[in-house]
């Protein structure tokens, strides 16, 4: 594949020399150019390494690998970088890579190659046994040399078929001057399939044909094993691409369906979706009702009734239909694309266990070959053949590979990603987990928050009213519009049609109903008029109609801060809102420590002082002004319907409605952590059983195979006991071991 081709469309001077294969993992996103390509080559954390050393290198483009995906997110912010140069320095170092095309259908083909290979080398190995049972039962001269050679011609091809995915690995490695886990392993397959069939030849000695094809089976067991479990815990990323459509019904002029590819999809083009369908891309409902199951977006398993022109997200399922829609955004800006973005890019972060895992495997991979060296000249200058110097040099070139430390933080950080992904909540930054781990204080904000409006029940607002108003609230994801288009919902009320909408940024919604002027909204209405404090709705001619609304608790908020206070974390609320509104709901919620009329700068300064005094604080909040204490606190949260200023700041984004899913996060930060920690001492006490033993000739090829597939499996199965199975009670959240929590600071009640 060239590094030249034909440039991408649509990203401007982005792509440079790109050949347009890639365009599919090209994108842009806050000012920065991200390429994502798929790299099948990348097999061990030393794999990782290199290619995000070599890429950053570069100096404007960075580098980050996803192990178990095997891929590398290539970011840049300068539109002349040419992308290509960056594939070029891939394929320099070795390895190959491919345009990234999700697959839809077409199977697994990697773990078909491998249960292939696996396949013949099973049964190669039976028949190689049985001849070697042969001469083991005594069999010498002729009768004995024509049983090696069948041994020979049974095995030798057997190895060159079944072996390929090492000696591929191996060969792209060794071309790029690099080292990785395979390179070892093809060493030792060649040097005991050599050494046999030299003892053949000469008819001298024992052979190890049984000992190298049995060797081979047992490593593509373990990397069979291996590639389910990672296959398995790539779920969050793969569950979303298996569930994205792959077509839209798009309904021309003519009102004829026409089924096309779903990155065909335009705005504003109509589209129909049939019960039991996903709707393919963002739309609005033309239809007068729905009723949806939108659990991915929402985490709540109760269907949503929606109202003709409401918005509906990509990935709902319709429970009802044909449903008429209007597409609101591309594919490729999608709440699924949205989603699959978010996890991707948690999955190529790096924390501070990673880093070092990295580190070590880097150092290791060249140490396996010297202590294997070492082996052999220990071995010969102790007396021995060198063919038993060899044997146990192979072995160790084998049992040292450092499969189980590279593996050891990548399953696990993607095993709490899937976690965290079922329970509604993505992660932005991988590093968050680490840093949750160490939070002991949690603040929140207040509006949007820990409470949500409610359209004041006892006010009297006629139905005509509300049905108008809810036309301009269903154009807004503003907290009032939301508790107006809920207040409707629950009358059975259907808003009007309106058209023209005009939002006026930091008043409210207008626009035209039946030619008549209309708005939603503080303050005068667009055309003049007194002005009005409260949130009212205002039609042209007639007098302003109050919209009283009053704060309510939000949904798992009261158990999400009893379960932290019984946990001995810090809490505390920040709120721009006045005093009475604050202490009210700190009182209802049972926290001490608050504060109200804080502006965003307050809110640094506070999270900068209990920072100072020790604490590591998680912030909660949702509005505009939380942004920058967002991003100023160890770590952070947004919930779902934030602003997109907050959701930008936020470490982790909530799907769901639900506050207590703070808690699960928290709670699978400690486990991860945990999980990297066993996962490092079983690499560790692996390593020290095992390397010993054969250094000293005690574990053979064939048990040194068994050794390092084991360790290997142990450490991908142990992180995969991070994701759940079935319901159970949720556990609690803990504060870090030896740390003392008794809210550091304290600030008397403001207005």
């Amino acid at each position: 594949m060239s590094c030249c081709g034909d440039p991408v469309d649509g990203l401007g001077g982005a792509h440079g020399a790109l050949p347009s294969a890639f365009a599919a993992g090209l994108s842009r996103e806050n000012g920065l150019y991200r390429l994502l390509v798929s790299v099948p080559d990348i097999h061990c954390a030393a794999c990782i390494g290199r290619i995000e050393s070599a890429i950053d290198g570069l100096g404007a483009v960075r580098a980050r690998v996803n192990f178990t995906r095997r891929t590398v997110a290539l970011t840049w912010e300068d539109p002349s970088f040419d992308p290509a140069v960056a594939i070029g320095a891939l394929r320099d170092l070795g390895y190959a890579p491919q345009p990234l095309v999700v697959a839809r259908g077409e199977g697994d083909p990697r773990g078909r190659e491998l249960i292939r290979c696996l396949a013949v080398a099973a049964f190669a190995a039976m028949n190689v046994m049985l001849l070697s049972v042969s001469v083991w039962a005594g069999a010498d001269g002729t009768t004995r040399a024509f049983l090696n050679w069948f041994a020979a011609l049974i095995a030798l091809p057997a190895l060159a078929y079944s072996a390929r995915p090492f000696f591929r690995s191996a060969f792209s490695a060794l071309r790029g001057w690099r080292l990785n886990m395979d390179v070892p392993i093809a060493i030792a397959i060649v040097l005991a399939a050599a050494l046999s069939l030299t003892k053949t030849i000469s008819g001298t000695g024992e052979t190890y044909f049984d000992a190298a094809i049995t060797l081979t089976f047992f490593l593509l067991a373990g990397r069979v094993l291996d590639h389910m479990a990672r296959e398995r815990a790539r779920s969050s990323v793969s569950r979303l691409a298996a569930i994205s459509p792959v077509l839209a019904h798009v309904v021309g002029e003519d009102g004829r369906a026409t089924t096309v590819p779903v990155e065909d999809v335009a705005p504003g083009d109509r589209i129909e979706v049939a019960a039991g369908e996903r709707v393919p891309v963002d739309a609005r409902l033309l239809s007068a009702r729905a009723s949806l199951d939108a659990s991915l977006a929402t985490g709540e398993s109760r269907p949503l009734l929606l109202e003709k022109g409401e918005e509906i997200l990509a990935g709902t399922m319709a429970i009802t239909g044909p449903l008429a829609l209007v597409a609101l955004r591309p594919a490729t800006d999608s709440f699924l694309a949205r989603l699959g973005t978010l996890q991707a890019a948690a999955e190529t972060a790096r924390s501070r266990p990673a880093r070092i895992a990295d580190q070590a495997a880097r150092v290791y991979a060249p140490v396996v070959h010297l202590a294997a060296l070492l082996t052999f000249l220990g071995w010969v200058i102790a007396g021995y053949s060198p063919g038993a110097a060899l044997t146990t040099a192979i072995a160790v070139l084998i049992i040292t590979c450092p499969c189980a430390l590279g593996l050891a933080v990548p399953a696990v950080h993607v095993a709490a990603c899937d976690r965290l992904f079922r329970r509604g909540l993505i992660i932005k930054d991988g590093a968050a987990l680490e840093r949750l781990r160490a939070v002991d204080t949690v603040v929140f904000d207040k509006t949007g928050t820990l409470t949500v409006p409610e359209l004041d029940p006892t006010a009297a607002i006629g139905d005509k009213t509300l049905a108008a108003a809810a036309a301009l609230a269903r154009h807004s994801t503003h907290p009032m519009s939301r508790a107006i288009m809920r207040a409707a919902h629950r009358r059975g009320i259907t808003p009007l049609a309106v058209t023209g909408v005009f939002e006026h940024r930091g008043q409210g919604l207008s626009g035209l109903m039946g030619g008549v002027r209309v708005f939603l909204g503080r303050g005068a209405a667009p055309w003049g008029g007194p002005a009005n404090a409260a949130f009212h709705f205002v039609r042209e001619g007639e007098s302003p109609v109050d919209l009283p609304v009053v704060e309510t608790v939000r949904e798992g908020a009261a158990s999400l801060v009893s379960t932290l206070r019984d946990k001995g974390f810090g809490l505390a609320i920040l709120s721009g809102d006045g005093r009475a509104a604050v202490e009210r709901i700190a009182r209802e919620l049972g926290i001490a420590e608050w504060r109200s009329g804080c502006a965003p700068a307050d809110k640094v300064a506070i999270l900068a002082e209990k920072a100072a005094a020790g604490a590591k604080v998680l912030m909660v909040g949702d509005g505009l002004n939380d942004g920058p204490a967002l991003a100023a606190a160890h770590a952070s949260i947004a919930p779902a319907d934030a602003s997109d200023l907050s959701r930008t700041a936020a470490d982790i984004v909530m799907t769901g409605d639900r506050l207590d899913d703070v808690s699960e996060a928290l709670l699978t930060a400690n486990k991860a952590h945990r999980r990297i920690m066993e996962n490092f001492a079983i690499a560790a006490g692996y390593n020290l059983i095992a390397v010993p033993l054969a250094v000293m000739g005690y574990a053979s090829p064939l048990a040194a195979a068994i050794a390092m597939s084991t360790s290997s499996v142990l450490v991908t199965f142990n992180a995969l006991r991070l994701v759940p199975r079935g319901k159970r009670e949720p556990e609690a959240p803990r504060v870090p071991a030896g740390r003392r929590v008794d809210t550091p600071l304290h600030y008397a009640p403001t207005s």
